[in-house]
Formats: C-alpha cells, sequence, structure tokens
C-alpha cells in the first residue's frame, strides 16, 4: 500500500499547499478519520522543526512530543481537530483549531490548559452494565452513568492524564461554538436558534456573532450582518478559553 498521497486531493483541513508538489504523506489509520493530518506535515510544514521524514523520526524517538499527554514515536500518527500536541524540551503547547476556510492550525496554549481537551458527543449508546457509552468526534469512547447529562452534540473536556470528564458544555440556545466545516468554517459565535428539521435532513442553526465578526462576513458576501446559519454537524460548542489558549 502507498505511502504517499496526491496533494490536490487531500481534505480541504489539511494545511498544506496543494501545487507546490504532487505528492505529501498519507496518514495512517487511527482518529479523526479521513480528516485526520499525519503528524509529520505538523512537524515539517506547519512548524518547520524538520525538513525530512528522517529527522521527524529521529525527533520522535527522544519521546519528547506528546499527543493529548502520550508519547508518540508514528511520524504518520493521524492529529485532528482539538487535538494538544505539546514539546516537552521545548516546553510548548498547542490545541489543534480550525481556522479561517475549516484549515487545521495550531493555536498556543499555556500547560495547565494541555492537560485536557476538548471532545463532542457524535453518538451515544446503551452498554451493558446499566452504563452509557459516549462516541466523540475523534473516535474516543466514554463510559459514564445511565442517568448522567450528557447528550448527542453536547461537548465534554477529557483530562488527558486519566480519562476522566472535567467539564461539560450543553448543546443548546445561547452556547458558545466554533463552525469547523462549511462555509463558515473558523467563525465562532453564539446559538441564537436551534431549527429541527423533520425527517432525516440536517438540523439548522443560526449562530449570531458580534458586530466585528458580523461585518466581516457580511463583507465577504456571507450572510446578513449579525451571524450566519449552518447545519449541526458542523458546530462544536466550546468555552471562550478554547479561543485564546486560556485556561480551561
Amino acid at each position: 500500500m502507498t505511502k504517499h498521497q496526491k496533494r490536490l486531493s487531500v481534505p480541504n483541513s489539511w494545511p498544506v499547499e496543494r501545487k507546490t508538489e504532487t505528492f505529501t504523506v498519507k496518514a495512517d489509520a487511527g482518529p479523526h478519520g479521513e480528516a485526520g493530518v499525519p503528524l509529520l506535515i505538523v512537524l515539517r510544514d506547519v512548524l518547520g522543526y524538520v525538513d525530512n521524514r528522517k529527522e521527524a523520526r529521529y525527533a520522535l524517538n527522544q519521546d519528547n512530543v506528546l499527543i493529548n499527554g502520550k508519547p508518540v514515536s508514528d511520524e504518520e500518527r493521524p492529529v485532528g481537530m482539538f487535538d494538544i500536541v505539546a514539546f516537552a524540551e521545548r516546553e510548548e503547547f498547542y490545541r489543534v483549531f480550525p481556522d479561517e476556510g475549516g484549515r487545521l492550525a495550531l493555536t498556543p496554549i499555556d500547560e495547565e490548559s494541555a492537560g485536557s481537551k476538548l471532545g463532542k458527543i457524535v453518538n451515544k449508546q446503551h452498554v451493558p452494565g446499566g452504563k452509557v457509552q459516549l462516541t466523540l468526534h475523534d473516535g474516543e469512547t466514554l463510559t459514564v452513568d445511565e442517568d448522567s447529562e450528557y447528550s448527542g452534540s453536547d461537548s465534554v473536556v477529557v483530562s488527558n492524564d486519566d480519562g476522566e470528564i472535567v467539564a461539560h458544555f450543553p448543546y443548546e440556545e445561547g452556547a458558545l461554538v466554533t463552525a469547523v466545516d462549511g462555509a463558515h468554517a473558523g467563525e465562532i459565535g453564539e446559538i441564537d436558534e436551534i431549527q429541527v428539521t423533520p425527517g432525516s435532513s440536517a438540523n439548522n442553526v443560526l449562530v449570531e456573532q458580534d458586530d466585528g465578526d458580523s461585518e466581516a462576513s457580511a463583507a465577504e458576501g456571507g450572510e446578513a450582518a449579525g451571524g450566519f446559519e449552518t447545519i449541526q454537524e458542523y458546530v462544536v460548542v466550546i468555552d471562550e478559553n478554547f479561543t485564546d489558549g486560556g485556561d480551561d
């Protein structure tokens, strides 16, 4: 099986130039599905810490590169939305966050914030033993009590040390969200209205923005000033600290 991926066909979320060369590295199977960006691209193309695969392998063998608190040795390991990437020797910590246009970018955060990661609940099902299993956007699963208050499309913050949920952000009107896909990817605002659509069609979400974001969106030919409309699948509930690298 080839280890290369044509640049022109990579997902829009990948932070690579598509026309400079024909191929780039292919991500291994793992978290985030096809949207996961190989760690090599983060190290080489985004941060410029290595020049090639050989240098990346050497750096990773030192156990100084961590994703969600765990050392990583595979340069093709997928990195995706809301992952925490830490460089122990450099004392540098980043959260993978979608920028405008939907490309994944690295947001610097402090060491305390790097101790946990955000996850969107994409599935909830009962399992034997009177428990409920939550599946997050990156494929991680958590088991919680049956009477827990978690619902689909809520967000949770999970400790990297023990996998425990340390914060919960319900998906509801008034919640702060970021769009992670679609025409408004990377934009942030508060849910003004959730429009439930009958049948199998996606629910619509009306997002209200402050004046600055709204004017910019309108100037670029987006929705009318005041916010934007997208679908439920494309929004993730966040805390305001996730946008500026502050403490969670």
